[in-house]
């Protein structure tokens, strides 16, 4: 194991490849068969699953339930929406047979060419689509409304670059799907859910968020607006971490989704959606770990505390697991996830570096001379930092440490984001500074034109338009045209 940590590429060395190793080594994914998907192994699902029941709890307390609707889409649904073909277009997967068979020379099996479908099927990219069509058929007066339904499912995006979590063809997400009565109660929706998206994230994640609204460019595809949280990195650049769209009565229009008002008027649905996906798990590991491997959040690692027993003979393992086994249980009873690992194939000093690559946010070592002396080793794994203390109240100490360490790790990646945003006046300064990993906070025109030449000149895109923040009207850097406010500019993932 140390030398697998040795073999961690450094961060500042190449952050990408740190990245990339620190999820093959920490045993979070691994990349499949199939080009571009990845396979999510045990201990990284297990982060997804601390995530889900979070989310689900939060959507839940905000009148939320969850359903499920198909994978497969009919072709003609994605015809539906102008904006939300094009969006999704060069994206889809697309079903067109219904059966093989096996091959006349025996090589195997082949496409049956006579069962080939009469409407070609599209492998969800998202589920805006299917589930309008559905909602007509529930939707007829008011009383009907609001619907609020999420959906806990894989999608598929064809992506030829591909980066575990980050960006993957197939990847596990969930999507929001409402429908209202009024605009104002489809805006107040799409606004609630990136409040609840940056809720988890910040006391979640411990990921510090700006949250803003996206340029037209930028907005999800049939949407009027779309809502984000965004995080920085720790090599400066951004991550999309959420996204809730207002969608107006876009959807309810093309599928024909009305509803009789309380003044008996006929009138269109109006929607919004908002989901956030497994990359999630890589924004939480380039947001907090290290060279040394994981740097988890107690609120979201799968094994809070691990107890390490150092010892001589059986009979000493037997005297410290009895001492343990009390721990654990007032551990447990704290509601904190613990594991003792008693494994005897594995010398604790392999154990400390698989649990620090692991992230795992406190280690506690206990030997025979802590049981003589009551006292047993403290690890924190966000600082390293090693402290023996007494036996007794430990439980009590443990829990407020996972506390101190949740809001440490936050901290720190605060004053990370805090060091590395600018606000600049000129494209000069914006080029110098783009080039070091910074958010840059900085006046736009406003114009599509303008906003594609800065990305084709310096691969950085407007992130948001922050919903707080400098709201002084300026000059643009690139035109000197009039700009109503800084926008916030990065390179992002």
């Amino acid at each position: 194991m140390a030398k697998e940590l040795k073999e961690l590429t450094p961060r500042s060395e190449n952050y990408s490849q740190w990245y990339q190793d620190l999820v093959i080594k920490a045993d979070l994914a691994e990349n499949s068969a199939v080009r571009g998907c990845m396979v999510i192994k045990p201990y990284g699902y297990a982060i997804w699953e601390k995530m889900q029941r979070a989310l689900d709890d939060m959507f839940k307390a905000t009148g939320h339930v969850n359903a499920y609707f198909p994978l497969l889409i009919p072709k003609s649904f994605l015809s539906r929406e102008a904006d939300h073909v094009e969006g999704f277009a060069k994206e889809c997967a697309v079903v067109t047979h219904y059966r093989l068979k096996n091959a006349a020379d025996g090589s195997g099996v082949v496409v049956d060419p006579a069962a080939r479908l009469e409407e070609e099927l599209i492998i969800r990219p998202t589920s805006e689509t299917i589930i309008w069509n559905t909602y007509r058929n529930w939707i007829h007066s008011y009383r009907d409304l609001p619907i609020l339904i999420n959906q806990w499912a894989n999608v598929m995006r064809w992506e030829m670059r591909t980066r575990l979590f980050l960006r993957t063809a197939e990847f596990l997400w969930q999507e929001g799907h409402t429908a209202h009565a009024t605009r104002l109660e489809a805006e107040e929706e799409a606004r609630r859910m990136q409040d609840v998206y940056a809720d988890f994230a910040e006391n979640h994640m411990a990921m510090p968020v700006i949250k803003g609204v996206k340029s037209a460019s930028e907005r999800f595809a049939g949407a009027l607006d779309t809502y984000t949280i965004e995080a920085m990195m720790q090599d400066g650049k951004a991550l999309q971490a959420g996204t809730s769209h207002f969608l107006g009565q876009n959807f309810g229009k093309a599928f024909d989704v009305t509803f009789v008002d309380r003044n008996g008027q006929t009138e269109y649905a109006w929607a919004s959606s908002w989901g956030v996906s497994t990359r999630l798990i890589g924004a939480l590991i380039m947001s907090h770990s290290d060279d040394n491997g994981l740097v988890l959040p107690p609120r979201l690692a799968p094994v809070q505390a691990v107890i390490i027993p150092i010892y001589r003979s059986a009979e000493q393992l037997a005297q410290i697991g009895e001492k343990v086994a009390g721990i654990v249980a007032n551990l447990k009873a704290l509601g904190i996830s613990v594991k003792y690992d008693d494994a005897d194939n594995r010398k604790p000093g392999w154990k400390f570096a698989e649990y620090e690559l692991k992230g795992v946010p406190v280690r506690l070592a206990l030997g025979g001379r802590d049981l003589e002396n009551g006292t047993i080793e403290v690890m924190r794994r966000d600082t390293l930092e090693k402290e023996t203390v007494t036996c007794q109240g430990i439980e009590t100490h443990v829990k407020n440490l996972l506390d101190e360490i949740q809001a440490n790790i936050y901290q720190k990646a605060l004053r990370t984001r805090e060091t590395r945003t600018v606000t600049v006046d000129t494209y000069a300064e914006f080029k110098e500074k783009i080039e070091d990993g910074h958010f840059i906070q900085a006046h736009w025109d406003g114009t599509a034109e303008t906003e594609e030449q800065v990305k084709n000149e310096t691969k950085a895109t407007i992130r948001c338009i922050p919903l707080a923040g400098d709201l002084t009207p300026g000059q643009c850097m690139v035109t000197g045209k009039p700009s109503a406010q800084r926008v916030l500019f990065a390179r992002a993932y």
